[in-house]
């Protein structure tokens, strides 16, 4: 029996491997998805599309494409669950975390270092919007 209220995802990964990977996971758990590959074609999906969370990579096509992209989702409803994977700490050692010393300007929820695993990412989700509900 589908699950009514079926949640929708909003997906922003320029690794489309990675992207369709993570696309299929969320759909065989119950979430809708909708894919973008870029900050642009995220930023155009928020305008136009409702969504109950997104999971955004941080670099794509600027170092920061992922807090700019989490940055306007909170502007319009401050509320709504963001997650940041990156890989920046792998390869250049700086390391993001929500501590009150360097999560203040973070407008993300929860950032979750590359190699990602999904469930981690469906278990944080699920954490998240059960928070917002």
């Amino acid at each position: 029996m589908p699950k009514k209220n079926k949640k929708t995802i909003l997906v922003v990964e320029d690794d489309l491997d990675m992207l369709e990977q993570m696309s299929i996971y969320l759909q065989a758990h119950d979430y809708s998805v909708l894919k973008a590959t870029s900050q642009k074609e995220g930023e155009e999906l928020v305008k136009k599309n409702n969504f109950d969370a997104a999971v955004l990579d941080l670099m794509m096509e600027n170092q920061d494409s992922g807090f700019v992209l989490s940055y306007k989702i909170k502007k319009i409803d401050e509320k709504k669950p963001v997650i940041i994977v990156t890989s920046v700490s792998n390869k250049t050692g700086l390391y993001f975390d929500k501590s009150e010393d360097s999560g203040s300007w973070i407008k993300a929820d929860v950032i979750i270092q590359k190699e990602v695993r999904f469930e981690q990412v469906k278990s944080e989700l699920d954490r998240l919007i059960a928070m917002r509900s």
